[in-house]
């Protein structure tokens, strides 16, 4: 194998696509090319970062001007072959195949780090919130919220169970002049869960009360925040 081919091993190499005799090949290419060994590490993430991949987000990052497996064709479109899944074409591990595959994990590198798709999550995992409150009420609905401090506001998670299984419901923050915002609404479940993350210009330490109320705006559930 010349040099270009051997560079062009470098994405299966990276996902343990190699039989024996090409990796010691290409681990003997990395000691002496300086270009093989800055993309290597560049890249030694990726792998991590393709496992958080949905396969069918993948998919359809690898493969951006078709269309996802099952979706309609348009009047005059040709056909188009799309990899059944990302997993697949890793699995194969041909001879033949390689050059695609080193294509596919580029691909898929390029549009991970373009749209922050996947990276984010590993890279900045969610904070655990400052403040966690909670209440039953007596009708047994059981409302936890949890609050981050944020220099725009505040973000709130919201643990909801048996709470009414129709309508809409809608969460409000209440500062402690009395002000009123809407974080979110959503329509009931038909198990009376939810969990639902949104977020409020209030400041934390302004929050007085976080309030859940139906779909006629009465006020069903209401977390009191204590004064600091």
């Amino acid at each position: 194998m010349n040099g270009k081919e051997l560079h062009e091993l470098l994405g299966a190499y990276l996902l343990g696509g190699l039989d024996d005799a090409d990796k010691t090949r290409f681990e003997d290419h990395l000691q002496q090319c300086g270009m093989c060994r800055s993309e290597l590490e560049d890249l030694k993430s990726l792998p991590g970062l393709l496992t958080a991949v949905p396969v069918p987000d993948a998919v359809a990052l690898a493969v951006p001007a078709h269309r996802a497996p099952g979706s309609g064709r348009g009047a005059g479109e040709p056909a188009v072959s799309v990899p059944q899944t990302v997993f697949d074409e890793l699995a194969a591990r041909r001879r033949n195949s390689r050059r695609r595959l080193a294509a596919l994990v580029g691909v898929i590198a390029a549009a991970c780090l373009a749209l922050g798709f996947a990276a984010a999550p590993l890279l900045d995992p969610a904070r655990k919130p400052d403040a966690s409150y909670s209440v039953q009420s007596d009708t047994g609905i059981q409302v936890t919220v949890g609050m981050v401090k944020k220099t725009w506001g505040t973000e709130l998670a919201v643990d909801g169970r048996s709470l009414p299984q129709d309508g809409k419901l809608s969460l409000w923050v209440k500062d402690r002049a009395g002000a009123e915002d809407r974080a979110c609404a959503w329509m009931a479940t038909p198990s009376g869960r939810v969990t639902v993350t949104s977020a409020t210009p209030v400041q934390y330490t302004s929050i007085a009360s976080v309030e859940l109320r139906n779909d006629r705006q009465q006020t069903i559930a209401v977390v009191a925040v204590p004064g600091g």
